[in-house]
């Protein structure tokens, strides 16, 4: 039996001359966006609330065609309104500042600009030999990006950053719509930084945490969960999923952020892998980003996938609720159910039992 529910996200709107002249120059736009994030300017008129080009000038230390590049792009783009000579936030921006989430939005917007911006000159070709060509143009010699991320300082540094802050946008929907009540043990399989352990396992204090990671990330994960102060809830075991065996005991097994990685048969195998750890009864978890079973949007989950397809690894993208639930039936679980969260990320829960 299984359980849906429409996704959050619709499909695509009718494309007018204005979108297709935005899409064409989408990679100008989002210059934009990372050089006001860089330079502070949201954050300057967050703090004034109105302020003229000349003050504009000034607080950024800019000349005078610098600011009127900038502000002709993000007032034409509406990050900025401007009335009577005064420039403000606009709407979207206010609200997540308002909400807490513009720091984890600016973490976002770091990722794409020192991770995805440069591997994905090699979408195209990406897409004609189906692997990740993307990933010559990131320095080290391990198998995935993952595997390079320790040779790359800066890169790492910016990746966890926003692994977190994308996690932040979304665990607040996963510990409130996922209902743990009564289980012992999560395995969060790849579980990064321990974002999302940390975050379940505050909001149950009696679940016992294991995150299972490669060792390079496993030691950032200890650190958080040493800085968090729940140690004594969640532990960390080093391994790779693939091949070596996974963690035994647990109730519960948690795919954050993985599935988009892979292929749906490396997904099945390693579905099939957590099958076997649980008990009857026991539950397992897709938690990440879902496109439409339609394949016709959501429109973020359609830009998300030229990052999978190109660089990390030689699999993945944003793949519909029904792939991942043709991948569990293959691994042997029967009784789905889905959770979409709100928001304007494109997360989603799977909760499978076996």
């Amino acid at each position: 039996m299984t359980e849906t529910a429409p996704t959050q996200h619709g499909g695509p709107i009718e494309l007018d001359m204005d979108g297709l002249s935005r899409i064409l120059f989408g990679h100008a736009a989002f210059q934009y966006l990372n050089a006001a994030c860089e330079l502070g300017l949201p954050d300057l008129v967050a703090e004034k609330q109105e302020l003229t080009r000349e003050e504009i000038r000034d607080a950024l230390s800019l000349e005078d065609r610098a600011v009127d590049i900038l502000l002709l792009g993000c007032t034409s783009l509406g990050i900025l309104v401007k009335q009577d000579g005064l420039y403000r936030l606009a709407g979207v921006v206010k609200g997540l500042m308002d909400e807490g989430d513009w720091q984890r939005f600016k973490d976002t917007v770091a990722f794409e600009q020192y991770i995805v911006y440069e591997g994905q000159l090699d979408f195209t070709d990406s897409l004609r030999e189906n692997r990740n060509v993307g990933l010559r143009r990131v320095r080290g010699s391990g198998r995935d990006l993952y595997h390079r991320l320790a040779e790359n300082p800066h890169m790492e540094q910016v990746f966890y950053r926003y692994m977190r802050s994308w996690s932040e946008l979304a665990n607040k929907h996963l510990v409130q719509e996922l209902d743990l009540s009564g289980r012992k043990h999560l395995l969060d399989c790849g579980g990064g930084d321990a974002v999302n352990a940390i975050a379940l396992a505050q909001a149950n204090p009696d679940l016992k945490v294991t995150v299972f990671e490669i060792p390079a990330s496993g030691t950032i994960a200890e650190k958080k969960i040493a800085q968090a102060g729940v140690s004594d809830q969640v532990s960390v075991i080093t391994g790779d999923m693939f091949s070596d065996a996974l963690p035994t005991g647990p109730d519960v097994v948690m795919f954050a952020h993985q599935m988009v990685i892979w292929t749906p048969d490396e997904n099945t195998e390693l579905l099939r892998r957590a099958y076997e750890v649980l008990p009857e009864g026991g539950q397992l978890v897709i938690f990440n980003s879902m496109s439409n079973d339609e394949g016709d949007g959501p429109v973020v989950a359609a830009l998300d996938s030229v990052y999978f397809a190109a660089l990390p690894a030689e699999g993945g993208m944003i793949y519909s609720w029904a792939t991942h639930e043709r991948s569990l039936r293959a691994a042997g679980f029967s009784t789905l159910k889905r959770i979409p969260f709100p928001g304007w990320t494109p997360h989603g829960v799977i909760v499978a039992t076996k």
